[in-house]
């Protein structure tokens, strides 16, 4: 396990992130990365803290957990300094590239995220397609930039306004994974692995996406198992999303083989 901070060019500021990997990587040898996503409330610890996905390092993966703070990982509509969306696709990959024996292509990246964190997954596959060829959501909070108003959550409102735009706005609508969902290319868009809970609050709006997803042919597959928005759940849905992850970068890997 290692822990790194570095300066974000996009946030000008230094940013913190958590590394699992092989102890002895073969000299030469390039492994696949994945980037774990937290949810609101949480931080770059979670994963490590609350999982135990640092079996897959074990495996031959690269895991790595950078901090979000309560951004939903988008470059914040109400505050054009606070860009964790450029800070994830520019800044970090880079920097992890840079220090590991990470694989530089689409074909060995992936994301998975849980709650916020699932919102992040599904946000960057949609609008950087080119970057990943999985993505993992775990009860994804994808209902947040259209959620309404509600007396006793009135601090999540806000921070929503800020995050997303009003409702209805250009920045909402670009910040909203259904409307992004409907004018993406499903043909160019990563495989979307999407999990949630039959006591999750969540179930509904991520019930909609799914169905918004099959209706539009993106390849996917949706997942409904018992439990709630926890670890409880997320720890039981981790092995489905792992094995589908290894599985596309298997076929990936057979691919390239195919074509030397």
């Amino acid at each position: 396990m290692i822990d790194i901070t570095f300066h974000s060019a996009a946030l000008d500021r230094p940013m913190p992130y958590r590394v699992l990997l092989l102890e002895q990587v073969p000299s030469g040898q390039k492994l696949p990365v994945i980037y774990l996503l937290h949810g609101r409330g949480q931080d770059f610890r979670e994963w490590s803290n609350s999982s135990d996905v640092a079996t897959y390092a074990a495996g031959g993966l690269i895991l790595v957990m950078p901090e979000g703070g309560d951004s939903y990982y988008v470059n914040a509509a109400g505050r054009p300094r606070d860009r964790l969306e450029d800070y994830l696709v520019r800044d970090l990959i880079a920097d992890v590239e840079s220090r590991f024996p990470a694989a530089a292509d689409r074909s060995h990246r992936a994301v998975i995220g849980i709650s916020m964190g699932g919102f992040g997954a599904v946000k960057l596959a949609l609008t950087h397609p080119d970057l990943f060829i999985f993505a993992g959501a775990l009860s994804p909070s994808v209902d947040a930039p259209t959620r309404r108003f509600q007396w006793r959550r009135w601090q999540q409102w806000m921070l929503f306004r800020r995050l997303f735009g009003p409702k209805g706005s250009e920045s909402n609508r670009e910040r909203d994974p259904f409307e992004l969902a409907r004018s993406a290319d499903p043909a160019q868009t990563p495989y979307v692995y999407l999990t949630t809970g039959e006591q999750d609050p969540l179930l509904d709006p991520d019930r909609r996406f799914a169905t918004l997803l099959a209706s539009r042919g993106f390849a996917h597959e949706f997942h409904i198992r018992p439990g709630g928005h926890d670890w409880g759940q997320w720890n039981a849905q981790l092995p489905g999303c792992m094995a589908s992850l290894l599985d596309h970068l298997g076929r990936q890997s057979a691919a390239a083989k195919a074509n030397k």
